[in-house]
């Protein structure tokens, strides 16, 4: 039995994943427990939270998650960046002490939380890397999470030059990284990369990642899910006698009510039949005037999906592979963060593609009717979704965490 610390930004998706991870691990009878910054909160279900102290000129979780809600592409995202230097520094100020205290035995850290290597690296504990995202680890040819653009082996010099860019930008969050390995005194570590470890997990499997080099850097294991999420729930809905499209924009656009109209007269004049998550952004009188078979704050999104022809999204990681392991097509809308990386390997693989302008509805419309009858499209995102359920999933990330506590 083991006492393993989770440490991870505080958005929903990621905590979602590590829930899901910590459920199988307390199965197996380790204690799994979240350390998160001061004030954050979440659906942990019955795994403990616990806290970094507050520090005087900390940005207070809620506002971080305010502003990383707001559609911005790559300014929300170096918003974040910055945010997330100053939450990297919090954990290290005071996360050895509170690990030490709370007897971890081990830690998971998410990929974007480089604070969870640094507190392994310093308190000697084992160290597990988590990419609840579209991974980080550099690749020939593999653009930056942020970036919609194709995979280019011969584009070097463009991609290097990108990620110069991208260090200038991070410089805030690289400081944050080397001054604390200096004051753990654990060598030289200046980015996010340099803070990956030696064992990773991740979601992404290789038949829906671009190409990467073998061996692979991570373990491709496929999402993280929860039993009771892989279930098959009742619908709070009549099944359609139209191809049903399945729409969710997270709580990026789930309010945005000129894009869901939109979409609703798009299926309309595709004659297909929309279902929607707006994830609580609108109002019941909002949502009853939209005009589609169905619309409801949250949704079981697998048994949704299993019946559903098409799906549209901003790109979220864990929306495009519960899509993807149900083999559904895409119609993506990325608004920032690594759902453009989703988007381009959507495109990659041929599994779908970005959403057409709102600005144009007959076009929306068309694209809508061509995709759901696509059954090559529809062919290809089935082998993806073998490949996703021969991944192993949950207990296949549970079974590396073992392996690292008890090599």
């Amino acid at each position: 039995m083991a006492r393993i610390a989770f440490l991870c930004p505080p958005f929903a998706a990621h905590l979602a994943s590590f829930r899901a991870l910590g459920e199988v691990l307390r199965e197996r009878g380790h204690e799994p427990f979240f350390l998160l910054n001061a004030g954050a909160t979440g659906a942990t279900g019955d795994i403990p939270i616990h806290h970094v102290p507050a520090r005087p000129g900390d940005p207070a979780i809620g506002r971080v998650l305010a502003a990383a809600e707001k559609p911005g592409g790559l300014v929300a995202t170096l918003r974040t960046i910055a945010d997330s230097a100053a939450l990297t520094d919090q954990y290290c100020e005071g996360g050895r002490e509170r690990l030490a205290a709370l007897g971890a035995d081990a830690v998971v850290g998410d990929q974007m939380e480089p604070a969870g290597f640094l507190l392994a690296k310093a308190l000697g504990l084992p160290f597990i890397g988590l990419a609840c995202a579209v991974p980080i680890d550099p690749a020939p040819g593999v653009p930056l999470p942020f970036l919609d653009w194709p995979f280019e082996p011969s584009a070097e010099g463009k991609h290097r030059r990108t990620a110069t860019i991208a260090s200038a930008l991070s410089r805030r969050q690289n400081q944050v990284i080397a001054g604390w390995a200096e004051r753990f005194r654990i060598g030289p570590h200046g980015s996010l990369q340099d803070c990956l470890g030696p064992v990773q997990i991740a979601q992404i499997v290789p038949e829906f990642d671009l190409p990467r080099p073998r061996p692979l850097p991570f373990v491709p294991v496929g999402p993280l899910r929860r039993a009771e999420e892989l279930a098959d729930r009742p619908l709070p809905f009549a099944r359609p006698d139209k191809p049903l499209v399945f729409a969710t924009m997270g709580t990026l656009l789930g309010g945005d009510l000129k894009l869901w109209r939109a979409l609703a007269r798009a299926c309309r004049e595709a004659g297909t039949a929309l279902v929607l998550a707006h994830g609580g952004r609108l109002s019941d009188t909002e949502a009853a005037s939209l005009d589609v078979h169905h619309a409801a704050d949250f949704l079981p999104y697998r048994s949704v999906m299993k019946g559903a022809a098409l799906v549209i999204t901003h790109g979220g990681s864990n929306t495009v592979l519960d899509a993807l392991a149900c083999g559904v097509p895409l119609l993506v809308r990325p608004v920032g963060f690594d759902q453009p990386g989703n988007l381009a390997r959507v495109r990659h693989h041929g599994l779908g593609e970005e959403l057409a302008s709102l600005r144009r509805p007959g076009a929306l419309a068309a694209q809508i009717k061509r995709l759901v009858a696509d059954d090559p499209m529809h062919d290809r995102c089935g082998k993806v979704a073998s490949a996703l359920a021969n991944a192993g999933g949950t207990a296949q990330a549970a079974t590396i965490v073992e392996s690292v506590l008890c090599p």
